[in-house]
């Protein structure tokens, strides 16, 4: 299936939906959820939003998930995270890479 994302098409394939809240914007905090994300083989995206929350997107593995989610709690991020909130579901497939993106409403 050359050039098809069968991610959802896994078994073991989830998307974590994770708001991240604390001192998470302007402190280097999407890039590092970046490198943690693409390290564990994930697709997706940490997004900046307009309430000082960044919001991660991440989809793959449910180990590969965990870890990530693990590390957001970690204490070990740039800047400092104070709550972070997660819903999990189905992989729907669809996504590339790791992206950071800006602001949104």
């Amino acid at each position: 299936m050359s050039g098809v994302d069968s991610t959802r098409d896994r078994e073991d394939a989830v998307r974590l939906n994770a708001w991240v809240a604390g001192r998470v914007q302007g402190v280097g905090f999407r890039w590092w959820t970046r490198c943690r994300a693409l390290e564990l083989g994930l697709t997706g995206h940490a997004t900046n939003l307009a309430d000082g929350r960044v919001a991660v997107v991440a989809e793959g593995d449910r180990a590969a998930a965990v870890r990530l989610l693990e590390s957001l709690r970690s204490g070990t991020t740039p800047g400092a995270v104070d709550t972070v909130v997660v819903r999990w579901a189905e992989a729907a497939g669809g996504l590339t890479g790791f992206e950071e993106r800006a602001e949104r409403d």
